[in-house]
């Protein structure tokens, strides 16, 4: 699929919709066209796409996940440290509401709400 071929999350999406295989079923493959259908609620999204984000797997969105979420989206443009980190700062002010330096699934949930382009941008055609 060359829509996900040149996702930079390729290796997330595939380790979420394939934990256990090394190569992805047909099943595995209807869940994810589900999830990235323009059918699919905000929730099942929400729920995917911090499971996709969520790069050490520890059920928390941290300043590393966030990190690691840029340094995949920036590509070539030219963001210093101190860019990211001022973003990183932001979506953590943003989002993070007990303050504690993570974002928890229900902050999550409640961040993608405010953005309308999250459904627009969170899909697959083929």
């Amino acid at each position: 699929m060359p829509e996900l071929n040149v996702n930079p999350f390729m290796d997330r999406i595939i380790k979420v919709f394939c934990p256990h295989v090394r190569f992805i079923t047909f099943e595995h493959f209807l869940d994810m066209m589900s999830v990235f259908s323009d059918a699919a609620p905000i929730n099942v999204k929400a729920s995917y796409a911090f499971r996709i984000y969520d790069f050490d797997e520890d059920d928390m969105l941290s300043h590393k996940d966030i990190q690691e979420l840029l340094n995949r989206l920036k590509s070539h443009n030219e963001l210093n440290q101190n860019d990211c980190d001022e973003i990183i700062n932001y979506v953590l002010l943003e989002a993070d509401l007990d303050a504690d330096g993570f974002i928890s699934f229900p902050e999550f949930e409640q961040l993608i709400t405010k953005s309308p382009d999250f459904t627009r941008a969170f899909k697959m055609i083929i």
